[in-house]
This record gives C-alpha cells, structure tokens and sequence, in this order.
C-alpha cells in the first residue's frame, strides 16, 4: 500500500494531499484511503458494503480528479464512505479505471466524522510516475 502526507501550506480552506503508489493502481488505492480518513475514522465504520466502479478520463490525472469525486459522490448521495480499493488502471488515452470497493455507511451515532469534503479541485492537480513509483497531488474543496 502506498502512502499520504496531508500538506498544510498549499491551501487555506483546503486540504491539499501529496500521495504515493508503487504503481498507479496503487496511487488510486492510497488516494481512497486518504480520502476515507480525511472524512471519517475507518476503525468506526462497520464494513458492510462493497461496490464496483468503472470510470474512464482521457488522462490519468482527470481520472484521479473523477475517482476521488465519485467517492465524494458517493458520501453525499447514499452515506457510504470506502476506505478499502482494489483498483486496476488500464489504457492511455482514454484510461480506464475498474474498482472493488468496500466500507460502510455512515452511522450519525458510530461513526466518528472527521471533515465533510466538498469536491476534487483542478489546483496543483497532478499525476506523475517514474522509475521509483507513482506520486500525486491533490487538493480537496473541505
């Protein structure tokens, strides 16, 4: 599993996040994962559902923007929050994104909500790999 450090200095209303993989699936992974605990603490979310997401972007970098937004998505319209991901990435242009994800939804009374995140911004958005992994930066709309 990859790894994510929250950057205090980019963004004032924002939560900015420099995220890591061994590979992009892995990037995609760790970035669900950041997200989840930005928005609640995993360890009180009962794991009771699991879904599966296509989605597909003409760069990498709007796929992230469009997966991190559908895991958004998902918390406003039905509750559920996912901090586990399976993830493969496939194609380059169009690139393609097929998911397993499982959490849980939110329980006003179990669940210990952190910040409430509004959407994936475009600012300091990117994506970019080499011979030591992937790596991304993203700011979060809180």
């Amino acid at each position: 599993m990859g790894r994510y450090t929250v950057v205090e200095d980019v963004a004032l209303a924002d939560c900015a996040m420099d995220i890591e993989g061994r590979d992009a699936g892995d990037l995609f992974e760790t970035a669900a994962r950041a997200l989840a605990e930005l928005m609640i603490d995993p360890g009180t979310l009962p794991v009771t559902v699991e879904r599966t997401i296509e989605l597909e972007a003409a760069q990498v970098d709007l796929l992230l923007f469009d997966w991190l937004g559908e895991l958004i998505f998902r918390k406003d319209r039905d509750r559920e929050v996912f901090p586990e991901a399976r993830v493969r990435i496939s194609g380059d242009g169009p690139v393609r994104l097929a998911a397993s994800v499982r959490g849980g939804v939110i329980d006003p009374a179990g669940t210990e909500r952190r910040a409430d995140p509004k959407a994936v911004t475009l600012h300091q958005l990117r994506v970019t790999a080499d011979e030591t992994g992937w790596r991304a930066r993203v700011v979060i709309d809180i």
